[in-house]
């Protein structure tokens, strides 16, 4: 790993475990923790630094502490403190485009890693059934954070053209879950009562939070012998589950609602606060999403200790019982799907094609 990390997102839960973790390598010096707003939990050995990655302040960061390692974890479907979805707009894009202008500019930077998503992909009813880190998206997503994404992905792409002698990795995310997990997603499962889509069953993907603190390690350090952590990987749990498989283990019961009431509802409960229902979520809650990980074990060389199904128990523990016993709920759902679903979820998540 670099001598001088840089890492920003520090604020947030999962910067503040990744900052903590790194200053534990023997191999480096100094951790220069950045973020908008200060931390409510500790940072360890780290240099704080209080600074707004949208402004052109952060080039004089990486300057005076000669950063050779950026860690970008700023880009998130949440705000971090005050403000909305402006802001985090303005963060994920203005402030990755800003960051980005500084790496350039910063002659001491040598390796680049960028936390995205597998919100790239999009969700469509035309799909293929695994999409891979090459696999173009039938339709590119048109707003929210994953619209996000998109575009720092872009960001990353011309900076690593402009840039050849900088070791870029771009990390795309499933869904991370966890005992602490902060996302719109996990917000929606946290619901006592689920709003599903009528006559859909999505597919999932977990990430278990400590597996995305280790494979940051590995993309932002020196590759091991055998492998190359330069490039774009998708990282998710093997594995996945059905949407009624999630309800059932939380024991919360789902309303199925048809597609066209599905924006009201979203729109509802983003009046009374409950969770960000974005359109990109329920199109995720209509038609799902699974990503292979092939690269991900063959190139990258990281193994997760935890499944798709053994991340979504660890959530399920820290979120507590659920309205109704899982078996109840599991029945009842049983009930209402009928014999129409057709199979269950025997999917891989190796390469395939096909619609869904």
């Amino acid at each position: 790993m670099g001598k001088i990390v840089l890492v920003t997102g520090a604020a947030r839960q999962l910067g503040g475990r990744f900052v903590r973790r790194i200053q534990r390598d023997p191999g480096v010096d100094r951790v220069i923790a950045v973020d908008a707003v200060a931390p409510g939990h500790q940072l360890g050995d780290a240099d704080f630094v209080l600074a707004d990655i949208r402004q052109s302040a952060i080039a004089r960061v990486l300057a005076e502490h000669s950063v050779d390692t950026v860690v970008h974890l700023d880009v998130s479907a949440k705000a971090s403190g005050a403000g909305g979805r402006t802001s985090v707009k303005e963060t994920n894009v203005i402030g990755t485009m800003q960051l980005l202008g500084a790496c350039q500019k910063s002659p001491s930077v040598q390796r680049l890693v960028v936390k995205s998503s597998t919100n790239v992909y999009g969700s469509a009813p035309r799909d293929p059934a695994v999409f891979t880190e090459t696999t173009t998206p039938k339709s590119l997503p048109s707003g929210g954070f994953a619209k996000d994404a998109v575009e720092v992905e872009g960001y990353v792409r011309g900076f690593a053209r402009r840039r050849p002698d900088v070791a870029v990795c771009v990390l795309r995310f499933a869904n991370i879950l966890g005992p602490e997990p902060d996302s719109p997603l996990a917000d929606y499962l946290a619901l006592p009562v689920l709003p599903t889509v009528l006559g859909y069953d999505p597919r999932l993907q977990f990430v278990h939070e400590d597996d995305v603190v280790d494979v940051l390690e590995i993309a932002a350090r020196e590759p091991r012998r055998g492998t190359l952590n330069s490039g774009t990987f998708n990282i998710a749990g093997d594995g996945v589950l059905l949407l009624s498989q999630c309800s059932r283990r939380l024991g919360r019961p789902t309303v199925p609602v048809l597609l066209p009431a599905v924006t009201w509802v979203g729109s509802a409960l983003r009046t009374i606060g409950m969770t960000d229902f974005s359109p990109e979520q329920i199109r995720l809650l209509t038609h799902g999403r699974v990503v292979s990980t092939v690269q991900m074990r063959e190139t990258l060389g990281f193994r997760p200790r935890f499944s798709t199904a053994e991340t979504f128990a660890e959530f399920v523990r820290s979120r507590g019982p659920g309205l109704l016993p899982p078996e109840l709920v599991g029945r009842a759902v049983g009930r209402l799907a009928g014999p129409s679903r057709g199979g269950g979820p025997a999917v891989t998540t190796h390469p395939t094609h096909g619609a869904r």
